[in-house]
């Protein structure tokens, strides 16, 4: 598909963008992409530095008569969330995504595409190679692991950049300038457990929930999909107390920011109950389908013998588990009252993970409003402590608050309107943008987020809209053209 890929407009985005798919750049093993990114600075013969964490500066002067503009950073994110479907075969470590068209729209075969934020980045290296547009002083700004945990932005270093504006390319509603967003908190609980034999008598089976759509934990929290440990959790539960069940191994989840799509489960119960273990599955495989007629089309609830496995889950720690996931909170809290339609406060119950004699689970919080993060982060707390686990709270970070008297904002909106004839939509997101830490590095910078139309980010359904691409880079192009001038100073 390369060759129809390179004939979409803007040809020279489409065919960086197809070059960045070729790199792999998974969060926390970004060295492929950063240097390749690197690479292409020197090639330029630009400025490009590379900080401590491992973020990357690339500087470009002027174009005549433009000198005196205010400077501008060019601002996205290098890595990529790693998702694939359970049945695709793909080593997002070493395989390039494979790319294709579907109609209107980029996808991926499988796997996520990677338009979260590589189409920011295709916009970014081809306003630093090209020849012909007219800007100011650009800095463009490469930040890496954002996508699990924003460890660039967080350990940017003041003093580096000089710009008084930052675009930041990593929206995904064309149309919509972004002036602020939710911040976050990781919750970490873990269980310790004892390895217990298996009874006489028991029949063992590997239970799996698979195709929920799964998502972007801010941006499709509030379309109320299914979560697969939710979900697998109530059956184990209900399970325990009618069938005896026994729990060997669960797996459900992956990454902290992505609503879990896929869950699994090694259990035994004894062989007498075999007949109305299945019924129950059944039965609440039907319950699911019911409850998620609306947004679940692909739901598959899956029980399959397998051999018996060499020991359990002690019993107390089963229960423990069992019940701290059934009380943990999941899905939007509140909406904001400031903002209509926008979600406040919102928890995700990412992953829960067993393996050599501990359990792991994970959220995200996320919340526009400090105070009711960390009421959150308290609710959250409660139900694991009570559970008797341990929990830590980490890699918080801060929420972005709105200016509506940016000047930024003002000359973006003035140009879109010169272009299409309406004013874009003004919006706070209720996902984390690297602003909200950029923003306390740098708190004089002006700021303003966009991009083009992306679909199911964190998901293998990701696709972004091909239309929209090329508003996005028109409308780019004519903001750089419209930066105002510095300021003298007196």
């Amino acid at each position: 598909m390369k060759e129809e890929i390179f004939n979409l407009e803007p040809k020279q985005i489409w065919q960086n963008f197809y070059s960045l798919t070729q790199v792999p750049r998974p969060s926390k093993n970004e060295n492929k992409i950063q240097q390749f990114i690197v690479d292409f600075g020197y090639k330029l013969g630009l400025v490009t530095i590379v900080d401590e964490v491992g973020n990357i500066i690339i500087r470009k002067p002027a174009t005549a008569g433009m000198e005196n503009r205010k400077g501008v950073v060019l601002q996205g994110h290098l890595d990529m969330v790693p998702q694939k479907n359970s049945d695709k075969v793909h080593d997002f470590d070493t395989d390039p995504i494979e790319a294709y068209i579907d109609g209107k729209w980029v996808t991926a075969n499988g796997t996520t595409l990677g338009a979260d934020n590589g189409i920011g980045i295709a916009v970014i290296i081809t306003v630093l190679e090209s020849r012909y547009l007219i800007h100011g002083p650009i800095e463009a700004l490469f930040t890496c692991d954002e996508e699990t945990g924003m460890t660039g932005a967080s350990g940017l270093k003041p003093g580096l950049l000089n710009s008084e504006i930052l675009l930041n390319l990593d929206s995904e509603d064309e149309g919509e300038l972004y002036v602020g967003c939710a911040g976050g908190t990781n919750a970490n609980a873990s269980f310790s457990y004892k390895e217990t034999p298996v009874p006489a008598g028991q029949k063992a089976f590997k239970l799996a929930i698979t195709g929920l759509k799964g998502g972007h934990s801010g941006l499709e929290i509030i379309l109320g999909r299914g979560n697969s440990n939710k979900l697998m959790n109530r059956f184990l539960k209900y399970s325990a107390m009618e069938h005896n069940l026994r729990l060997s191994w669960i797996d459900g989840g992956s990454l902290r920011n992505a609503i879990p799509r896929e869950s699994f489960a090694i259990v035994t119960i004894p062989a007498s109950e075999e007949e109305r273990f299945a019924k129950s599955l059944s039965k609440y495989y039907q319950t699911f389908l019911h409850e998620l007629s609306g947004v679940e089309t692909d739901l598959k609830f899956i029980c399959e013998p397998v051999a018996l496995p060499a020991s359990l889950i002690d019993e107390d720690t089963q229960k423990r588990l069992f019940n701290a996931i059934y009380a943990c909170p999941n899905g939007v809290i509140r909406m904001s009252d400031a903002m209509p339609g926008l979600v406040e406060t919102s928890t995700n119950l990412s992953s829960v993970k067993s393996g050599n004699g501990e359990i792991k689970i994970q959220c995200l919080l996320r919340s526009s409003v400090d105070s009711s993060k960390e009421e959150l982060e308290e609710m959250v707390r409660a139900v694991f402590e009570l559970a008797g686990a341990e929990i830590d709270l980490d890699g918080t970070y801060p929420g972005w608050k709105p200016n509506m008297d940016s000047p930024i904002l003002k000359t973006m909106q003035d140009v879109y309107q010169k272009l299409y004839g309406k004013i874009p939509e003004i919006k706070a997101i209720h996902a984390g943008l690297e602003c909200g830490l950029l923003g306390g590095v740098y708190p004089n910078m002006d700021m303003i987020s966009f991009g083009p139309t992306i679909r199911y980010p964190h998901s293998p359904d990701e696709k972004v809209l091909i239309a929209s691409v090329d508003k996005f880079w028109i409308y780019l192009i004519a903001t750089l053209e419209a930066i105002p001038e510095k300021k003298l100073r007196p």
